[in-house]
């Protein structure tokens, strides 16, 4: 598979994983501003195309190595466990770790540094919302695809649900990314790519490193979920 620069963000993930990984490394949003194309990505983040062709073909060579546990050949109920299991549990553990990190720094070099406020915001805005997005996905969304699919497994009728389509919940999803990824774009912005300020304290560099590893995660729990899991559940439903 070789990439192009017409082709977006997301379908270059989804075809090749290990793209991932370049996405990273350059700094391009693969998840929330997925639909972009390469060209669009490469723009916004002041690159030549060139180059990330260059190192998306690296990745292509490692993606015609076996793959045994691919997304394609799982099924919907073991995405959505490893979503909660791998990614809930994670922005579960973090967020109160690293509110207790802007604390101590904010007592510390709030004066001298009063953009981790602002930061503190973005951040305290960002965990709310996520907290009831996840909620809404473990009790209502992900049930019902797990039903879903079982139905089909067994060639029993579709089970019926209040919000009527799963594209309706799904939806509904999708923008909530879109909002966690423009205040995570925001927070990327304000601590300058993560690089924390000449003379950082310990304490400084680890919540600077805690925001570009949460971001990390969330990129990838978007992908999983915006390019992988719900196109999926949305042509089972319509039986294709």
């Amino acid at each position: 598979m070789v990439a192009t620069q017409e082709q977006t963000v997301s379908e270059i993930a989804v075809e090749n994983p290990f793209s991932i990984r370049v996405f990273e490394t350059l700094g391009i949003d693969y998840c929330c501003g997925g639909k972009r194309s390469l060209s669009e990505a490469c723009s916004r983040v002041g690159i030549t195309t060139d180059h990330a062709l260059a190192l998306l073909s690296d990745a292509g060579r490692a993606a015609n190595a076996p793959v045994t546990n691919g997304w394609a050949n799982l099924s919907l109920s073991a995405i959505v466990a490893d979503i909660v299991v791998r990614h809930h549990s994670y922005v579960r553990r973090e967020t109160p770790r690293l509110e207790g990190l802007f604390e101590k720094v904010i007592s510390r070099h709030g004066i001298n540094h009063p953009e981790v406020g602002e930061i503190k915001q973005l951040f305290d805005a960002m965990s709310q919302e996520l907290a009831t997005h996840m909620l809404k996905e473990e009790q209502v969304l992900f049930p019902h695809i797990a039903h879903m699919e079982e139905a089909r497994q067994q060639a029993a009728a579709a089970p019926t649900a209040f919000f009527g389509s799963v594209a309706n919940p799904i939806a509904n999803m999708a923008a909530d990314h879109d909002d966690a990824g423009a205040l995570l774009a925001k927070i990327r912005e304000l601590t300058n790519n993560f690089t924390p300020p000449e003379g950082a304290c310990p304490t400084f560099r680890a919540l600077w490193q805690g925001l570009q590893e949460f971001e990390s995660d969330l990129h990838r729990h978007v992908h999983l979920e915006n390019n992988i899991l719900f196109p999926r559940a949305i042509t089972m439903e319509r039986g294709n």
